[in-house]
């Protein structure tokens, strides 16, 4: 602790860059992705396909070769430098953005149509359908999948600082080679990912169990 104490200004400075990576990742991956999927479900010619392509691709390539390759060889094939956040940012965004889009196209193509067509025999216009049938069940089937992989987003800036990027995890390789204190810094590392990421994955968990079930019943 007295390390982290020492070096708090640095472990800040660190941290901010992880959360902004995050957050980037996070808004670019929920409001684009969420678009293409639904886009992705309707258009399956011109999108649907193309998704499906890219999801596969992007499942078989770990996402630091990913970032390695979009940092560098793509870089110099273009003749640009861009600066390593904005290359990461870019990166955990496209990877969000695919496994959005996918976890929503996936509850779209799988919505069972007898619910809509309940709600219009009841005497539900096409929006009220939307709003209150469609939209509430295709949410809480999608929620824990996609919250659970926010998480995975959050983890995979950890890769970032292997293009320079001076992230939580650069930060506490930087300092570790002047005090050379690795339990300490990499149990710190260690407590902050686990007290954000543990509630997430709880929270994925339970509503998971609980959505399945509530569905399962009805």
């Amino acid at each position: 602790m007295d390390i982290i104490l020492r070096y708090r200004e640095a472990f800040s400075a660190g941290l901010l860059v992880t959360v902004k990576l995050a957050s980037i990742a996070w808004a670019v991956g929920l409001l684009c992705g969420i678009l293409t999927g639904i886009l992705a479900s309707r258009y399956k010619l011109w999108c649907g396909y193309p998704l499906r392509a890219t999801s596969f691709t992007l499942a078989a390539v770990p996402p630091i070769v990913v970032l390695y390759w979009a940092h560098y060889p793509l870089q110099a094939a273009l003749e640009i430098v861009i600066s390593p956040f904005i290359t990461a940012s870019a990166v955990l965004s496209l990877i969000n953005v695919v496994v959005v889009a996918e976890i929503t196209r996936t509850a779209l193509d799988g919505f069972r149509t007898e619910y809509s067509v309940a709600a219009q025999v009841s005497g539900m216009t096409r929006l009220e359908t939307l709003r209150f049938i469609e939209l509430p069940l295709i949410g809480r089937q999608v929620a824990p999948s996609i919250l659970a992989s926010q998480v995975l987003i959050l983890q995979s800036t950890l890769f970032a600082s292997l293009i320079s990027v001076e992230e939580l995890f650069r930060v506490a390789q930087r300092v570790n080679s002047v005090v050379y204190k690795p339990i300490e810094i990499y149990s710190a590392i260690a407590v902050f990912f686990l007290i954000v990421c543990l509630p997430m994955y709880l929270l994925a968990y339970l509503l998971r169990r609980r959505f399945v079930r509530s569905l399962s019943e009805n």
